[in-house]
């Protein structure tokens, strides 16, 4: 089943101006990053499980949203879901009652120093292993989540069941998968890998480019 999301290698969704080096198109944009941030530094959700609320938007409003108005609906989705708001305090805008989360709110003395530290990912992990670059590998053939039926993936659809070379070895990191569903952060090994766009494209205006996604190892097998 293909997601709507899902877009890379797609026809007719309109080329891509390299040329576009707006910070924010509109002011609001600035404000939707702003407001995003502040929400996920509650500790309500991690960002596999942000991006997955994104993605969970139905396909007609995802079709027509922008890109920071998908942010707001997927914002939205998780505020209410997580109960760190009811639908009529999101509705109306106005608090009925003090938060038990209002000591974690971002202040704006401290948003330097959050952003500064990020959220890595990198964790240790029993999983050795198993690629070292050079290795030629296969991409995992389907590329749904393998433990949720419509889950989060970091694996695109059009490059499921592909042929690539390691480039890479970046540690063990959460993975997507597990992590956006609650299932624990499962961590395991993590690449580079290279993928030629004659074998991702019929007809690709230069064969000889690649593309150069960032797989877990659970998405891979050896060739």
């Amino acid at each position: 089943m293909s997601r709507v999301h899902d877009m890379g290698g797609r026809y007719g969704d309109g080329a891509i101006d390299p040329t576009d080096d707006a910070v924010f198109a509109q002011d609001w944009h600035a404000r939707a990053l702003a407001l995003t941030l502040a929400a996920g530094a509650l500790g309500q959700w991690n960002i596999d499980v942000s991006r997955h609320a994104r993605e969970c938007l139905s396909p007609k409003d995802y079709a027509r949203f922008s890109y920071y108005e998908k942010w707001m609906g997927g914002l939205a989705a998780l505020l209410v879901t997580t109960g760190v708001v009811s639908e009529d305090e999101l509705a109306s805008g106005a608090p009925e009652g003090t938060s038990p989360l209002k000591d974690r709110k971002l202040l704006a003395e401290r948003v330097e120093a959050a952003l500064a530290a990020g959220g890595p990912a990198d964790r240790p992990s029993e999983i050795a292993a198993i690629f070292k670059p050079g290795d030629r590998v296969r991409l995992r053939q389907r590329s749904e989540n393998a433990f949720v039926d419509g889950g989060h993936t970091r694996l695109p659809a059009y490059a499921a069941g592909a042929e690539g070379v390691i480039l890479r070895f970046h540690g063990t990191h959460v993975l997507p998968d597990a992590s956006a569903h609650g299932l624990g952060e499962a961590p395991e090994p993590l690449y580079a890998v290279a993928v030629k766009s004659a074998d991702l494209w019929r007809s690709p205006e230069h064969p000889a480019d690649e593309v150069i996604l960032d797989l877990w190892q659970s998405y891979l097998s050896p060739l």
